[in-house]
């Protein structure tokens, strides 16, 4: 049980790893469109694990409060969007592609706080897996440890290109690789250690487990919307990121339902 905790926790932060080591293989920056295409199935993948990994699972634990299961739900859902909101105001941190950065004001390089962007979108995906784990050791719910690791694999796939954007903007800027990939890679480390944090806290407060996993959806929705689907959708040719969108969105609901 244990060895496939840290493995499925794990995962997430493999396929960010395996991202930032493609600076070792390319030269340039990521092109725009293709950009605007891992950007796109991100969200889409966010989306789709909102959904049928996360709040579907809370309102089933909740049938006991009969036509008001959908409180814990809610009630979850919104205090993750206003902590992801909180966070956003405070940690500083500069987007891909903007030039003012976001938060407490500081004197932290670029490099420093786009590495920081990305983590704090990472955070609600590292507690997703680990309230989904959580869930599944409780007992409580219908997921099986297989529909945790569709929800691990579906992370790791929309973190690869994650490292990648961190890794080799900062190569082509003038860093060496080795360090370029260390950035891109140390980026996805608060993935396993919000997931091992959330599980040890759904040690103490099980009951909770609803609002729980409502929590993390909505501190992923909140990055979606806030982030990721502004970048899919700006400049020229918004469509590449509808449709990769809706193929993110079809693999999440893919790996949720055959390895579910």
């Amino acid at each position: 049980m244990y060895l496939n905790t840290f493995v499925g926790l794990s995962i997430p932060l493999l396929g960010t790893v395996l991202g930032s080591a493609c600076v070792y293989f390319f030269k340039q920056e990521i092109k725009e469109s293709v950009h605007r295409f891992f950007i796109g199935s991100a969200a889409g993948v966010m989306v789709a694990a909102s959904i049928w990994s996360l709040l579907i699972p809370a309102i089933e634990l909740s049938e006991s409060l009969g036509r008001f299961s959908f409180l814990p739900a809610v009630i979850g859902f919104m205090i993750g969007v206003g902590f992801l909101l909180l966070l956003d105001m405070i940690i500083p941190h500069l987007h891909q592609e903007e030039t003012e950065p976001e938060g407490i004001k500081t004197d932290f390089k670029k490099s420093t706080l786009l590495l920081l962007a990305v983590a704090l979108h990472n955070v609600p995906e590292g507690m997703a897996v680990g309230v989904v784990f959580a869930s599944f050791f409780s007992s409580q719910t219908m997921l099986s440890m297989a529909s945790a690791f569709a929800l691990a694999i579906g992370i790791a796939i929309q973190n690869f290109p994650e490292g990648a954007i961190i890794a080799l903007p900062l190569h082509s800027n003038g860093m060496n690789k080795h360090k370029a990939f260390f950035f891109g890679a140390l980026s996805g480390v608060v993935e396993p250690l919000a997931g091992l944090l959330t599980i040890l806290a759904s040690n103490f407060i099980i009951h909770l487990l609803p609002y729980l996993l409502s929590f993390a959806a909505g501190a992923m929705m909140y990055v979606v919307v806030e982030e990721l689907i502004p970048e899919a959708s700006s400049g020229k040719h918004s469509n590449v990121g509808v449709l990769s969108f809706s193929i993110g969105f079809c693999l999440m609901l893919i790996l949720d339902v055959a390895l579910g």
